[in-house]
């Protein structure tokens, strides 16, 4: 189990070198730079050497890539180009909501897929189950962005009840907080819950065909107990791995859903980072996004052998 978790710990260290360095090169081969975005298209060539000196930004490339290493694999971000802040503290302040919105959507999208799944996979071919199935179909195929423009029209502008723009931090009332979530986090969380709902039915189905399934019905165990302590257990093998994956879609969608509701997260410091081509901002943020992404898959992983311990890692347990 250690070998296997050190290896791969080495692995994601090593995609997360990849995505560092293709963000490094990729954002310098855009055309345009930020010292013309600070200055204008009318500065001096004499005023913008100047600014590039000042901001580094004349050192050789291969000068420019081994100091951002060094600063990345020691926590340091730099400044924003823009405003001199720290770029710690930028993201710092941007990824609670961020955060807020995604944990939200999580919550909303299992507590929904699961359940719904498991009456979908006992209720096959009823009424019930095709409700399910057509609702999943909608949901995979509308992106979170429609949907909080959705949720935005009805229940904040016509019905009125929710706020549509800006965010409410925990510290002015947890209430105020949910509030001010609950639309953008709904709108990533519905088509989440939409995977996950219909890998939960699937894999279900395919748990309760099995043969040991129907030798526990005709010894006698009840539905309830076949279900839920013998089917359920196997079944969430593959949902977990969905579920796991699919998180890279809730962090997408909060950064589209963050621009419809108008929230200050990391989708719109991203956003407002590119058009700037402020390089420290872009590539803190797009890394620390890939490595939530990365991490999350390695503890997918390991969430095997909790949800059944048959799971080995190669005879290294």
């Amino acid at each position: 189990m250690r070998r296997y978790v050190a290896k791969r710990v080495a692995h994601a260290t090593f995609v997360m070198w990849l995505v560092a360095t293709t963000v490094f090169f990729g954002l310098r081969l855009i055309p345009g730079g930020p010292v013309r975005t600070m200055l204008g298209q009318e500065a001096t060539p004499q005023a913008v050497a100047a600014m590039r000196a000042e901001l580094g930004l004349d050192e050789p490339l291969y000068v420019q890539y081994v100091d951002w290493l060094v600063d990345m694999a020691t926590l340091r971000f730099g400044q924003s180009l823009s405003t001199s802040q720290p770029v710690a503290e930028l993201v710092g302040q941007a990824a609670p909501r961020t955060l807020s919105i995604a944990l939200l959507a999580i919550v909303v999208g299992l507590g929904v897929a699961i359940p719904t799944g498991i009456v979908s996979a006992t209720r096959k071919g009823e009424p019930l189950d095709y409700l399910a199935t057509v609702t999943a179909f909608l949901g995979v195929s509308m992106p979170a962005f429609f949907v909080g423009i959705l949720l935005a029209l009805v229940f904040g502008v016509w019905l009125g009840l929710l706020p549509v723009f800006g965010y409410v931090p925990p510290s002015e009332g947890i209430v105020p907080w949910l509030k001010s979530i609950l639309l953008p986090g709904i709108a990533v969380g519905l088509p989440y819950a939409a995977v996950v709902m219909r890998m939960m039915r699937s894999s279900l189905l395919e748990v309760l065909n099995e043969p040991y399934m129907r030798t526990a019905r005709a010894k006698g165990v009840s539905d309830r107990v076949v279900l839920y302590k013998h089917a359920l257990q196997n079944a969430l093998i593959p949902v977990v791995t969905v579920a796991g994956i699919q998180l890279a879609l809730v962090l997408v969608g909060s950064v589209t859903v963050e621009l419809v509701f108008g929230i200050q997260g990391l989708g719109r410091l991203l956003v407002d980072s590119m058009l700037d081509r402020n390089y420290p901002v872009t590539q803190a943020v797009i890394l620390i996004v890939a490595a939530v992404m990365v991490f999350t898959n390695l503890a997918v992983d390991l969430v095997y052998t909790v949800i059944d311990p048959r799971i080995g890692y190669g005879g290294n347990q």
